[in-house]
């Protein structure tokens, strides 16, 4: 496939393709019972984030990235930290080898970042004044999916600018340049979020906003991804903590089941997420030590108030008091 020299969104020259020039089938490629054939690259370029081969999908969360990709349609994907959201995007897009850039919209992106900002350049010894575009005109340009991680943290302005591009057709006026950019046909728009855009009622995840409701009504696919079936889960576990049996990763993910269930019911304000079970499973086995690895992983960041309760759910499970150091271990 022929390629075409283009300048990224920091000046320097890249390699991007025009456009999607094969296509993926769903059942085989994710093993989801359905007659989809998505739009795909043949070839990767250094946007296209790593293959992980053991990741475990979601059917219905790959489902609704996958028509994303295939029909243009906006997604978000929402739910509790730690349960893969950004990942299932990527390695759904490592699969189909389309280049991707992530941003993480928290406090400190302003509307500048996005937009563009005038700099002073060197052109021929002089000192020029010379707009630079921001990431969202140049992915909007391109054949990108663009992903905004933890969106519900965005600022008001920040935020008003990304409802144009919502829309499938949504262009980007540079009030500035006075230049209205137009979407690449292949431009795809996702994002994530911890809360489903009515703000954080729970207190676990501070900085979160309500979204605009105008806005929210843009997305044209929400998906919530929260916790897995423990089957799932395991499954997870186990593929980045090879060396430890599936009696221990099932008593920990019941472990963790306790936690979310005392944090639904207030009785604790820390919750354990896939990704702290994953963590626990791989400390665990550099430790030697299940319950220590279960300290070091999860019960040090309790309130302190709570560690009591967290403990009695890890003896509980496993029958056993928690070592206090990795040589007090059994």
């Amino acid at each position: 496939m022929a390629s075409l020299m283009e300048s990224d969104f920091d000046g320097t020259e890249k390699t991007l393709f025009p456009e999607p020039d094969t296509t993926i089938d769903v059942r085989d490629t994710f093993g989801i019972d359905i007659d989809w054939q998505v739009p795909a690259f043949s070839l990767a370029d250094e946007r296209v984030p790593d293959l992980d081969n053991s990741y475990v999908f979601d059917p219905e969360t790959t489902l609704a990235i996958l028509a994303g990709f295939a029909h243009n349609r906006r997604v978000l994907v929402q739910g509790y930290h730690g349960t893969g959201k950004s990942t299932h995007i990527e390695q759904v897009a490592a699969r189909l080898k389309w280049p991707s850039v992530r941003v993480n919209l928290d406090a400190h992106i302003s509307r500048i970042d996005l937009v563009g900002r005038d700099a002073i350049v060197l052109k021929d010894g002089l000192q020029v004044t010379e707009f630079k575009e921001g990431i969202l005109p140049w992915a909007l340009q391109h054949p990108v999916a663009l992903t905004f991680d933890e969106y519900d943290a965005g600022r008001p302005d920040v935020m008003f600018v990304i409802q144009r591009v919502l829309e499938a057709q949504g262009s980007l006026t540079l009030l500035d340049q006075n230049k209205v950019i137009r979407p690449n046909k292949y431009f795809r728009l996702f994002a994530t979020s911890n809360t489903v855009g009515l703000g954080d009622t729970s207190g676990l995840y501070h900085g979160t906003q309500a979204i605009n409701q105008a806005q929210m009504d843009r997305w044209n696919i929400v998906v919530a991804l929260n916790y897995l079936a423990p089957e799932t889960e395991l499954d997870i576990v186990k593929s980045k903590a090879p060396d430890t049996d599936d009696a221990t990763i099932a008593n920990m993910i019941k472990v963790a089941s306790l936690t979310r269930q005392g944090f639904m019911n207030g009785d604790i304000s820390t919750v354990m997420s896939p990704r702290t079970v994953m963590t626990w499973a791989q400390n665990s086995e550099i430790f030697n030590s299940v319950g220590f690895g279960f300290r070091l992983s999860f019960l040090n960041k309790c309130d302190e108030a709570e560690r009591t309760l967290v403990s009695e759910y890890y003896q509980r499970v496993f029958d056993e008091d928690l070592p206090t150091s990795a040589s007090n271990a059994s």
